[in-house]
C-alpha cells in the first residue's frame, strides 16, 4: 500500500498538471488572436486614414492626436502606431518555436524588422511626447516616456545580441520586448475591466488616480511576468496549486476573448473598415 499511494496522487497531479498547461496554451492563443485583430485595426484605421489624407479620423480614437498646428507631433505620432501595428503582427510569429526552428533566415529578417519597428515606435512615443505631451498631463507624461525608452532599449539590447550570436541573451531581451508591446493593448483590456467593475471611480479624463496608475501599470507588471517566464525552468513540477490557477487561466482566457469581441464590434471592426475606406479615396 505504501508503493501504491504515490503513485495513485500523483495521477490527479498529472491531471492537473494537464489542465494547466491547456489553459496556458487557450490563454497565449487568445491573446495573440486578439493583439492580431489590434494590430490589424492600428495598421488599417491609422494607417489607412493616412494614407487617405484624413488623419482628422484619428481623434475619433483619441482625443489631441491629430493637431494642425502641431505637424510634427501628428508624424510622430503616426509612425508610433504604425511601428506598434507592424509589432503586435509579427510579435507572436517570432515567439513560435517551430516557425524560428524551421525558417532560421525568415527569422532573422522577421526580426531586423521587428527591432526596426520597435525602435520607431519607441522614438515616434518619445518625439509626440516632447513636441505636445500626453492627454494626461505630466505624469503620463513621465510614464509613457519611459515605456518608450524601455522598447528603445529592448529592441537595442536583442538586436546586439543576436548579432553576437549569444542567443540566451537575446531570446531574454526579446521575451521583455514583446511583454512591452502587448502594453498598449492591455492598456485597453485592463481599462475595459476597470470600467465593467468599479465604473468611472478614480477616472477623470487621464487624470484620475486610477488613471495615474494605468500610466505604470499596463507595462511594469507585463516585465515581471516576463523576468519569471525567462527564469523559470523548462520544466515544471506538478503541485497543488495547478488547480486553481488552470482556473484562473481560463477566467483570463474567458474575459480576453469577450473583451477582444465586444472590441472588435463596437471599436476595431468598424475602425478597420473606416481606415480601408479612406485607403479607397
Amino acid at each position: 500500500m505504501e508503493m501504491i499511494a504515490p503513485q495513485a496522487a500523483a495521477v490527479p497531479q498529472a491531471k492537473a498538471s494537464a489542465l494547466l498547461q491547456r489553459a496556458s496554451l487557450a490563454l497565449v492563443a487568445t491573446v495573440w488572436a486578439s493583439g492580431i485583430l489590434f494590430g490589424a485595426y492600428i495598421l488599417l484605421f491609422f494607417g489607412g486614414s493616412a494614407l487617405g489624407g484624413l488623419t482628422a479620423r484619428w481623434n475619433d480614437a483619441l482625443q489631441g492626436l491629430h493637431d494642425p498646428a502641431l505637424p510634427s507631433a501628428v508624424i510622430a505620432i503616426g509612425f508610433h502606431f504604425v511601428a506598434g501595428g507592424i509589432l503586435l503582427l509579427l510579435g507572436p510569429v517570432q515567439l513560435i518555436g517551430p516557425i524560428r526552428r524551421a525558417a532560421p533566415r525568415l527569422h532573422r529578417w522577421l526580426g531586423r524588422l521587428y527591432v526596426g519597428a520597435a525602435a520607431i515606435a519607441g522614438v515616434g512615443g518619445l518625439g509626440f511626447i516632447l513636441v505636445k505631451g500626453t492627454i494626461g498631463g505630466t505624469v503620463m507624461d513621465i510614464g509613457f516616456a519611459i515605456y518608450g525608452a524601455l522598447m528603445i532599449l529592448c529592441a537595442e539590447r536583442a538586436f546586439t545580441h543576436a548579432r553576437q550570436r549569444r542567443f540566451d541573451a537575446h531570446r531574454a531581451w526579446a521575451i521583455r520586448l514583446f511583454a512591452l508591446t502587448v502594453g498598449s493593448w492591455l492598456y485597453r483590456m485592463e481599462y475595459a475591466l476597470w470600467y465593467l467593475v468599479m465604473g468611472d471611480l478614480g477616472t477623470d479624463h487621464f487624470r484620475g488616480w486610477f488613471d495615474a496608475i494605468m500610466t505604470f501599470f499596463f507595462y511594469i507588471p507585463n516585465l515581471a511576468v516576463a523576468e519569471f517566464f525567462i527564469r523559470a525552468g523548462t520544466g515544471k513540477r506538478a503541485g497543488k496549486s495547478d488547480t486553481p490557477a488552470a482556473l484562473l487561466l481560463l477566467a483570463a482566457t474567458a474575459f480576453v476573448a469577450v473583451a477582444t469581441w465586444f472590441f472588435t464590434v463596437s471599436l476595431w471592426g468598424p475602425g478597420m473598415a473606416k481606415g480601408m475606406s479612406g485607403m479607397a479615396l
